[in-house]
C-alpha cells in the first residue's frame, strides 16, 4: 500500500522532511526553504492563551434524554417531552491551576455541559459544588488572584489565600465544602454537578419559576484524603483525565441524573434568604429535587486541542423557555464569559466545530473577522432590516421579563431574614459525622496554620466560631498545635 503524500500547508508534496535546504553540503541554512519557515512558524504559533481559570481540563460528548415532563415549568423544546434525546459535550476541569498542573489536587471542580438543541446551543456552565466563595463578580479578578501563582514567589501563598478569605465571610461557606471530604473528587465520574446559579425557567404560558439544577453521578460520589491526593498527583498529573479517557474507551460510560430545584418567582421576594445568593443553597425540605433526565457521555473527543482546549462555554447562551435571575455572579459571568473567549479563539470562535450548533442553523449578520467561514456576497445581504428576505427577530422574548425598581448605584443586596453569612456553613458541619469534621478541620489548619500573620489567622477563625461554636474551637486548636511544633 502507498503512503499518503507530506504536504505543505499550502497542498504542494514535500521532498525532504529530514533535512532543510542549505547553501552547499555543510552550508548555512537558506532563507528559501519555504517548507523549514512554514514548519518552525506554525510551531511557534501552536499555543493560544489558556483560560486564566478552568485552564486544565478533560471533555466528552454523550446524549441527554428527558425522563420526566417538565413542560409546566419551561417551553425549551430539548426538555418538551419525555424520551427526546440531544447531543451534549461536557467539559470538566479544575478551577485555579494552571494547564499544565495536576487533576488530583483540592480545588473546585468546573462542570460545563453543552445542549446542541435545536433552538440553538444552551450551555450549563456550573461546578461541583452548588456554592462559590463570593457573591459579587465585582470581587472575582481580586479572589483568583488571591488563588494564583504570587507574581514575586510564582506559588501559591497560604498567605493570599487565607487573607482574601479573611475579608470575606461569605467564603465560609465554600471553604467548609472544598475542606471537607468532597475537596477532592476521586475522579471526574464520581462528583455531582450543579449549575450553581439560579436560573428561570418560563412555561408556554409565560409563567416564570426559578431553578437550581442538580447532576447527581450514577456512578457515586468518591473522593480521595489529602493524602491519597497528594500521591496519585505524584503518580499521574492526568489522574482524571486518564480515568475518563480510559472508561468511556471501554464502554463503561459514566452518567448523571438531572434534577432541579423549581421556585415559583412570585416565593423569591420574601424568602427567607436572598435566593440569588451563590453563597447559599436551597434546603430540599422547602424546594424538593424533581427529575428531569440523564445524561450520559459515551464518546471521546479525536484532538484535546481542538475540542476541548477551544470549547467555549457561555452563560448567555440560552434557547426559548430558559434565562437569567437576578444572580449577581450569573449576571457578571454573562459577559465574562464570552468575552474570555473573543480574546483566546477570536471573534469567530462559535464557528469551531464543538463550538457550532448541531441540531440548527446560524442565521444573523455578523461578518468577517479573523478565521470567518460564513461568506457574505452576491444576493446575501449582510445588515436588517433589508428587503430581500433575509433573516428577522420573532419578537418573542426567550424567558420572562425580570422586574426591576429603585435607584442605579451600587447597593448591597436587599436584607432578608436570614441573611448572614455562616449559618449554612454551620449547618453543613453539623450535618457531618465525627470522622467528617475531624478531616475537615485538619485540612483547614493544614493550610491556616501556614500563615505568617496573626490577624489574618484570628479573622479567619472568628469566621467558624460564627459558623458554630465547636467548629471554630477545633479549627483553633488545631491550628494552634501545628503552629506551636
Amino acid at each position: 500500500m502507498s503512503k499518503r503524500v507530506l504536504t505543505t500547508e499550502s497542498g504542494a508534496p514535500v521532498a525532504d522532511n529530514q533535512n532543510s535546504a542549505t547553501a552547499g553540503v555543510g552550508g548555512p541554512i537558506l532563507l528559501q526553504d519555504q517548507h523549514l519557515l512554514e514548519k518552525l512558524a506554525r510551531f511557534n504559533r501552536e499555543r493560544i492563551p489558556e483560560r486564566v481559570v478552568h485552564a486544565r481540563g478533560s471533555g466528552a460528548y454523550g446524549w441527554f434524554e428527558v425522563t420526566d415532563d417538565v413542560t409546566a415549568y419551561t417551553s425549551a423544546a430539548f426538555l418538551g417531552e419525555v424520551g427526546k434525546r440531544t447531543e451534549t459535550f461536557v467539559r470538566f476541569s479544575t478551577v485555579a491551576d494552571s494547564l499544565g498542573g495536576a487533576d488530583a489536587v483540592r480545588d473546585p471542580r468546573g462542570f460545563a455541559v453543552k445542549f446542541y438543541t435545536e433552538e440553538g446551543n444552551y450551555d450549563l456552565v456550573g461546578n461541583n459544588t452548588p456554592v462559590f466563595f463570593i457573591k459579587d463578580p465585582l470581587k472575582f479578578p481580586d479572589f483568583i488572584h488571591s488563588q494564583k501563582r504570587d507574581p514575586f514567589t510564582g506559588k501559591q501563598e497560604p498567605d493570599n489565600v487565607w487573607d482574601f478569605w479573611a475579608h470575606a465571610p461569605e467564603a465560609t461557606h465554600q471553604v467548609t465544602w472544598l475542606m471537607g471530604d468532597r475537596g477532592i473528587p476521586a475522579s471526574y465520574r464520581h462528583m455531582n454537578g450543579y449549575g450553581s446559579h439560579t436560573y428561570q425557567w418560563t412555561n408556554a404560558q409565560g409563567e416564570a419559576f426559578f431553578v437550581k439544577y442538580h447532576f447527581k453521578t450514577g456512578q457515586g460520589v468518591r473522593s480521595l484524603s489529602a493524602e491519597q491526593g497528594a500521591e496519585l498527583a505524584g503518580k499521574d498529573a492526568n489522574s482524571h483525565q486518564t480515568d475518563l479517557l480510559q472508561a468511556i474507551e471501554r464502554g463503561v460510560n459514566p452518567s448523571w441524573t438531572l434534577h432541579v430545584q423549581i421556585m415559583p418567582a412570585a416565593d423569591a421576594a420574601n424568602y427567607r434568604f436572598n435566593p440569588f445568593d451563590l453563597t447559599k443553597v436551597w434546603p430540599h425540605g422547602d424546594y424538593p429535587l424533581r427529575r428531569v433526565g440523564r445524561l450520559v457521555l459515551d464518546r471521546n473527543p479525536d484532538n484535546v486541542f481542538a475540542e476541548v482546549e477551544q470549547a467555549a462555554f457561555s452563560p448567555n447562551n440560552f434557547v426559548p423557555g430558559i434565562g437569567p435571575s437576578p444572580d449577581k455572579m450569573l449576571q457578571g459571568r454573562l459577559f465574562a464569559y464570552a468575552d474570555a473567549h473573543r480574546y483566546r479563539l477570536g471573534v469567530n470562535h462559535t464557528q469551531l466545530a464543538v463550538n457550532a450548533p448541531k441540531a440548527t442553523k446560524v442565521s444573523n449578520y455578523g461578518r468577517d473577522g479573523l478565521m470567518a467561514s460564513h461568506a457574505y456576497g452576491r444576493d446575501r445581504k449582510n445588515y436588517e432590516p433589508n428587503s430581500y428576505d433575509g433573516p428577522a427577530e420573532t419578537g418573542v422574548p426567550l424567558s420572562a421579563p425580570l422586574a426591576v425598581s429603585g435607584h442605579t448605584g451600587t447597593h448591597e443586596a436587599p436584607a432578608h431574614t436570614k441573611d448572614d453569612d455562616f449559618f449554612q456553613a454551620g449547618e453543613l458541619y453539623r450535618l457531618m459525622s465525627e470522622e467528617e469534621k475531624s478531616r475537615l478541620v485538619a485540612n483547614i489548619a493544614g493550610g491556616l496554620s501556614q500563615v505568617s500573620r496573626d490577624d489574618v489567622i484570628e479573622k479567619n477563625l472568628a469566621h467558624f466560631h460564627a459558623a458554630d461554636p465547636d467548629y471554630g474551637k477545633r479549627v483553633q486548636e488545631a491550628v494552634r498545635a501545628l503552629r506551636e511544633d
